[in-house]
């Protein structure tokens, strides 16, 4: 079982929270003691972040039972320590200092691949990702009967967070040690094992959304985020029949970026 801390609610007696408590559990003021604790690293749980790394892998199901306990003590269901977004930061840096290793980068094309996918691939598409979803679950995914409710866009946010993860390590980390001598030859067992791990990597994703937003009680429908499966597979035979190698396309817009 995950590791947690009992907090003591902020609900009163009635049901209600005091106007004092309703003031700290405003959007902006969740955002502004999450920004504040971003740079307080002895205030973040480190162990606990490293828990659900490993849960995301082997049972994602975990993860998201402690964020209805979060909901439960705390009254919102984002994170409100920033310790997994540090420790995801650590490994998109290490692990993109080694592609660009494996890919035969120089110090400042490494540095300018750095910046690349930290701050337009991890964090400017993880905002769009994020405010997509966020939009399209309040308008469409919530219950009539729940219409009070709604998805916090930091917990869409997280979603997406966890979702990255298990493809981050799939795609830029067990990816590495075989691009050079397997994924990357001219040969079908080279696109074979690149392109699975692509499958691998985007159906984790796919799967780590579903569950994300199916664990919120007041969204229907949820199954709907499965239906990207579909496609996906069908992309992957076609990769296979025409010769595609997505990690070769990906290495190649790599190296593009950083000219």
């Amino acid at each position: 079982m995950l590791p947690s801390t009992s907090v003591n609610s902020p609900v009163q007696g009635n049901g209600v929270l005091s106007s004092r408590d309703a003031a700290r559990h405003t959007a902006g003021a969740k955002r502004y003691k999450y920004l504040r604790r971003l740079f307080r690293f002895r205030q973040m749980d480190f162990e606990f972040a490293a828990w659900q790394m490993l849960y995301l892998f082997t049972s994602p199901q975990r993860v998201y039972r402690n964020f209805h306990y979060r909901k439960q003590t705390k009254d919102q269901w984002a994170r409100d320590d920033p310790a997994f977004l540090v420790l995801l930061s650590l490994w998109l840096c290490v692990s993109t200092i080694g592609f660009g290793f494996v890919l035969d980068m120089g110090f400042f094309e490494t540095i300018k691949l750095l910046l690349w996918v930290v701050f337009i691939d991890c964090v400017g598409v993880g905002l769009l990702i994020s405010t997509l979803m966020w939009f399209i679950s309040n308008k469409y995914l919530v219950k009539r009967q729940s219409r009070d409710h709604d998805v916090e866009w930091g917990y869409a946010f997280d979603v997406h967070l966890n979702a990255f993860y298990p493809l981050l390590v799939i795609l830029h980390f067990i990816q590495l040690f075989f691009i050079n001598h397997v994924i990357l030859t001219d040969t079908f067992i080279g696109y074979l094992v690149g392109n699975t791990l692509w499958l691998v990597a985007v159906g984790y994703y796919i799967y780590v959304t579903f569950l994300g937003y199916s664990a919120l009680p007041f969204l229907k429908n949820t199954v709907i985020l499965l239906y990207p499966f579909a496609p996906l597979i069908l992309l992957y035979g076609l990769s296979l029949a025409l010769g595609w190698n997505f990690t070769r396309t990906l290495c190649s817009f790599y190296k593009y970026r950083v000219k």
